[in-house]
């Protein structure tokens, strides 16, 4: 398979650090790992909540550390992708959560595959998405 550029919205990132061998074998090969600032909002609120918190922490560090891993801003291009999206989603008459349009925002700033296991971001047209079969629930 040829390396690729992955987005990774919240599942995925989750998915990942439980062992999911799906996740880790396309991140494994991956170019480039776009995390969305949008992404580390939805962690670190799942952080203060845990009881694990320092070592969640260290952990997501540890894998932004990574010289594949980009975070991605909120920035002008963000937003302009996120308001032709939403107008795309109201025209079709399909709702998502604010915070996964501003994920997929991102990915397509990023020019990169958004990798979920949330099958709604089927809905948006303009970024590629590889949704994975969960096998667990969250």
């Amino acid at each position: 398979m040829a390396l690729s550029r992955y987005c990774i919205d919240t599942s995925a990132y989750s998915r990942f650090k439980r062992g999911a061998a799906e996740v880790s074998a396309l991140l494994d090969r991956a170019e480039w790992i776009g995390v969305p600032a949008i992404v580390l909002g939805e962690l670190r609120a799942g952080f203060r909540q845990g009881s694990h918190r320092a070592r969640n922490e260290q952990e997501l560090e540890t894998f932004l550390a990574n010289p594949a891993v980009e975070v991605i801003a909120v920035d002008g291009d963000v937003g302009e992708h996120y308001a032709d999206i939403v107008v795309d989603l109201r025209k079709h008459g399909t709702p998502l959560p604010t915070n996964d349009i501003w994920i997929a925002a991102s990915a397509a700033r990023a020019g990169a595959m958004l990798l979920s296991f949330d099958d709604h971001f089927n809905a948006i047209s303009r970024v590629g998405s590889l949704v994975l079969e969960s096998n667990t629930t969250d």
